[in-house]
């Protein structure tokens, strides 16, 4: 780092800094579906990447289908694509639920492996479907570009807008969670699912729409990732380790304990890679994690259950 001026390194640290806010959005959309399937339901969903991979070809297929018949509709396309991609995907979950988990709840290891296996399925899926190669959407004008607030300092606008769309998206999840009484019927059903079926709430419906929201959020997350990197049959799993990475750091259930947990990782591995190799950042980030879930096994913030 001698090499470096303070101004130079200045703007690498806030460049790198954006670049891990960007990191920050993709995993906290995917986060907090993971959060809501894993913290509410106890449900370990390993196919929960392929979800997110049908929200970025939802998003291809439209750009696509934009490009070649409604060429006038290509600088709208992509938020009436992350609309879609939510519904998609949450449709998907909804019958994932109905045909596969609803079988399996208070059997972790069991929802661990029929969801990989329903992951190779979907994989496998995506590769005889759009083939084994990665595949780009095309970006409306108004993604492209960068905001430059200084000489040595670029902002990338589609960084910016994931930003704001996990904003909206985190914000949605908060009031539909702890401000609505759909919310406290899951919340409920969380803590005592027993006393919950007896004053009346379907606890079955709250468990499928549950799951179903955590995947349609995946999805979103799918259209947000499709404006940083290209998407293949196997995008979604390289993300999952990561995902479940931030909710067992930030606490399980915990929404604000998912939001300092995907914030801190994603600031880590952004600025640690820039000074060493990528993979030497994720040991760092990763050793630090299980350090500190020795010390605190309930992860950043708990949350509390009655057992």
């Amino acid at each position: 780092m001698d090499e470096y001026t303070t101004q130079e390194l200045m703007s690498i640290f806030a460049m790198q800094g954006f670049s891990g806010l960007s990191l920050f959005s993709v995993l906290l959309l995917m986060a907090l579906g993971l959060a809501v399937i894993f913290g509410q339901m106890g449900v370990i969903n390993m196919a929960h990447g392929e979800f997110m991979a049908i929200g970025a070809y939802t998003t291809y297929l439209l750009s696509v289908l934009s490009e070649k018949h409604f060429p006038g509709f290509v600088q709208y396309y992509f938020i009436f694509a992350i609309i879609v991609s939510f519904l998609i995907a949450g449709l998907l979950g909804y019958l994932a639920e109905v045909a596969l988990i609803r079988h399996l709840y208070k059997r972790p290891l069991d929802t661990l492996l029929a969801t990989w296996g329903l992951s190779l399925i979907m994989q496998q899926s995506f590769r005889s479907i759009f083939g084994a190669r990665e595949v780009s959407p095309t970006l409306p004008d108004w993604l492209l570009g960068s905001y430059q607030p200084t000489e040595t300092i670029d902002i990338p606008l589609n960084g910016m807008f994931v930003l704001g769309l996990t904003t909206v998206v985190t914000l949605g999840v908060f009031f539909l969670m702890y401000r609505s009484s759909w919310g406290l019927q899951v919340r409920a059903t969380t803590q005592n699912r027993l006393m919950s079926g007896a004053v009346g709430i379907n606890t079955k419906k709250v468990d499928r729409l549950t799951f179903a929201l955590g995947c349609g959020i995946a999805g979103i997350a799918g259209a947000a990732f499709t404006t940083i990197a290209s998407t293949g049959p196997t995008t979604g799993s390289l993300y999952i380790v990561d995902t479940f990475m931030v909710v067992v750091f930030g606490g399980a259930g915990s929404l604000l304990g998912t939001i300092a947990s995907a914030f801190s990782i994603a600031q880590a591995q952004s600025i640690l890679e820039f000074f060493i190799s990528g993979s030497m950042a994720k040991v760092i980030t990763l050793l630090t994690i299980v350090i500190f879930l020795m010390l605190r096994p309930e992860g950043l913030i708990a949350s509390k259950v009655r057992k």
